[in-house]
């Protein structure tokens, strides 16, 4: 009696302040309130980790190499009992190769790079236990390395992507290549990759792309929650300069999703790697040491959102039909 009581007592209230009939009242009562779980239920969240690492530029040098594998496979672990799910490494984590250390003409003079001055097969060994360890650690891993291609071919300058069973799934190539690499280093890529985790959409970017803001556009359209951006970064006394760092927060803030900036750690005194949430803010960042470090964020998607799909329909053709077809050059356009 006290509960069906209480009911009458809420139903009354209800139609009070409302003006609805009992009925009516009672039906909107009763409606079961919106569970806190359900709502979770359309969330997904990955944790990802980034990295900042040793800048390592001599691919002739077998001990540099085998260093960086070592420092990879150190974060690795490091991410893994931090429970993330996903590591991202920088452009050239295991070697980028230096223009005057490849060039056939150097050092003095860039010209041409020389391929057969870098040694594949250590960096085959250390990519090997790179791929290994990720299926030990259920760690999907993207790391950036120089793809080898068939001579004559240049090669690629690449991300791989190492699912979580240490499977090459696929691999980002940089498309949008600086005047020294398209002369004299690589081969540019073609298309967008994306790959999915845990119900999480990422996007992978590379180099200098950062400066190309239809790269970032491409892969909100992708439907990708987080872009992976792995750059070189600037050595530390021209970081101030640089702006990569900006650009990702500003592609973070334009397109609604998250950014992942991964650099080498010489530059982190200024400019440290960090993960850039979609309100434009870095949601974490490394350590501003100069030293190799890794940031965690939980990247979560975002059903309520509305700018995504607000800024979808704005490019697209939301705004030709409201526009006046006018003489621009008629009297109206200057008179008050």
């Amino acid at each position: 009696m006290t509960q069906n009581g209480n009911l009458k007592r809420r139903v009354r209230a209800r139609a009070a302040k409302t003006g609805e009939s009992y009925t009516a009242a009672l039906s909107n009562v009763r409606k079961p309130s919106p569970s806190p779980e359900s709502d979770k239920d359309d969330i997904k969240s990955v944790r990802v980790a980034v990295a900042q690492t040793t800048f390592y530029n001599d691919p002739r040098n077998i001990q540099a190499l085998r260093a960086s594998g070592l420092e990879i496979r150190s974060l690795m672990r490091e991410a893994h009992g931090a429970g993330a799910r996903v590591i991202h490494f920088p452009e050239g984590a295991t070697c980028s190769p230096n223009k005057r250390i490849m060039s056939a003409n150097g050092p003095r003079e860039i010209g041409s790079a020389d391929w057969n001055r870098f040694e594949w097969d250590d960096l085959s060994e250390e990519l090997d236990a790179i791929s290994k360890l990720a299926r030990e650690l259920r760690l999907w891993t993207i790391v950036g390395s120089v793809h080898r291609l068939t001579p004559p071919h240049r090669p690629h300058n690449s991300l791989y992507v190492l699912s979580d069973h240490g499977e090459l799934i696929d691999r980002y190539d940089e498309r949008m290549l600086s005047h020294t690499k398209i002369s004299f280093m690589y081969s540019p890529g073609k298309v967008p990759v994306t790959f999915d985790v845990d119900g999480i959409r990422f996007g992978c970017s590379l180099g200098m792309e950062a400066h190309y803001p239809e790269i970032f556009i491409e892969y909100e359209r992708l439907s990708v929650e987080c872009v992976l951006f792995s750059t070189t970064g600037e050595i530390s006394e021209n970081a101030p300069a640089s702006s990569f760092s900006a650009e990702a927060l500003g592609h973070a803030a334009s397109n609604s999703y998250w950014v992942s900036y991964s650099a080498h750690s010489p530059q982190s005194v200024t400019n440290p790697s960090g993960i850039a949430g979609p309100d434009g803010r870095w949601a974490a960042q490394c350590e501003g040491n100069g030293q190799p470090s890794i940031a965690i964020a939980d990247v979560r998607s975002d059903p309520k959102n509305l700018a995504r799909p607000w800024r979808r329909k704005a490019r697209a053709d939301l705004y030709t039909p409201h526009q006046i077809n006018s003489d621009p050059r008629s009297e109206d356009r200057h008179t008050f």
